[in-house]
């Protein structure tokens, strides 16, 4: 809103002001000067329901005790009447203005609730004809910032033992400002997959990258009482994927594995996670210890926007295969083999190739 019409919405609540105090003037005139029987004073409800179309809460109530103020007033000053009657009819008036001014501050209230509710209506609209990429920042994005609040917690109470346990408060920080960049790394590689840009591939050590992961959900492994099982090969050949975007796939899985269990007694609540070499590539694969993989459930598992959990987005397993199969590699689920109930999701990872080495099927790369 420009400086000019702000200038004449001022102007205007100033001349409603000044013609609401000349109107409560008036009633309170004709409200003293009359008798008792007559319930002049009602008609300030009139003056309320004109505050509340054009003043804040604060003014509205203002306006009100002033109104109630004039009318106590008025009844100790008129001079004629059953003293009685008046009195019934003052009590009358003030119920009538505050029940007005309530229902009045409770109408603008729903309205402006409306409109909030309307305008989130439209930004979600909006929103939705982004498609799945909202939905995936959104769903991606809620693991680091639960990490982050679960550290946060974790801190304070580090803090506010005596004497302060800075050695764990400082380590709770640190994975704090790990998980805000974790992030802050998920929102712009899942923007560049909307834009349809390549995965950033680098050289990495995927034992390394396991074991990274599984230190930030150690927190949440914790809390839900889960046991962690590595089987990491020893001397793998460097994977060569978008690391960040792997991180996002495997999280995804721990944190599907973690849900999975909730019902599983305590004592079998284990995951295990496991990587090694497939020719020229690398397999990592999460096992949990749930109920399993339902008919239902493996025809849909990789469907978007389709889940088994109450609160579940149904993206996480849609957005890993994506990851998954942008960089070169592919994710399925099985059922587990050894005779314990369960899931187990394998995913494929390249393994990088020196220039002049031999690839899979002997061919020289470079």
């Amino acid at each position: 809103m420009t400086a000019e019409p702000q200038r004449f919405l001022h102007l205007r609540r100033v001349l409603i002001l000044a013609a609401l105090a000349a109107a409560m003037a008036a009633i309170f005139a004709l409200d003293t000067l009359t008798e008792y029987a007559v319930a002049a004073a009602v008609f300030h409800t009139a003056v309320i329901l004109v505050a509340v179309r054009w003043f804040r809460q604060r003014v509205v109530i203002g306006v009100t005790a002033l109104c109630i103020a004039l009318t106590l007033a008025s009844f100790a000053l008129t001079p004629a009447g059953a003293y009685r009657t008046g009195l019934i009819n003052t009590g009358i008036s003030i119920l009538a203005i505050v029940i007005t001014a309530y229902l009045g501050l409770k109408m603008v209230a729903a309205q402006n609730a409306a409109h909030a509710a309307q305008t989130q209506l439209l930004r979600i609209t909006q929103a939705t004809s982004l498609g799945q990429v909202t939905a995936s920042i959104a769903h991606e994005v809620n693991q680091p910032l639960a990490a982050i609040v679960t550290s946060g917690n974790a801190c304070q109470r580090w803090l506010a033992q005596q004497p302060p346990n800075l050695e764990k408060a400082g380590q709770a920080l640190e994975r704090i400002l790990s998980d805000a960049r974790r992030a802050s790394e998920v929102i712009e590689r899942i923007r560049s997959m909307a834009r349809g840009e390549a995965p950033s591939k680098q050289k990495f050590d995927l034992n390394e990258a396991v074991r990274e992961m599984v230190n930030l959900s150690g927190a949440d492994l914790n809390l839900r009482a889960i046991a962690m099982d590595l089987q990491l090969s020893p001397g793998l050949a460097p994977a060569w994927c978008d690391r960040v975007q792997f991180l996002q796939v495997l999280g995804n899985l721990l944190l599907n594995a973690m849900d999975a269990m909730q019902d599983t007694p305590a004592v079998r609540r284990r995951i295990a996670v496991a990587t090694q070499a497939l020719g020229q590539q690398l397999v990592l694969t999460v096992t949990d210890a749930g109920e399993g993989l339902s008919p239902l459930a493996k025809r849909h598992l990789f469907d978007a926007f389709w889940s088994t959990k109450h609160e579940g987005m149904g993206l996480g397993l849609s957005i890993s295969r994506d990851i998954a199969e942008a960089n070169g590699g592919r994710i399925w689920a099985t059922e587990r083999e050894d005779g314990h109930s369960g899931a187990v999701f394998h995913v494929t990872i390249a393994a990088f190739v020196a220039p002049g080495e031999l690839a899979a099927g002997g061919h020289k790369l470079g």
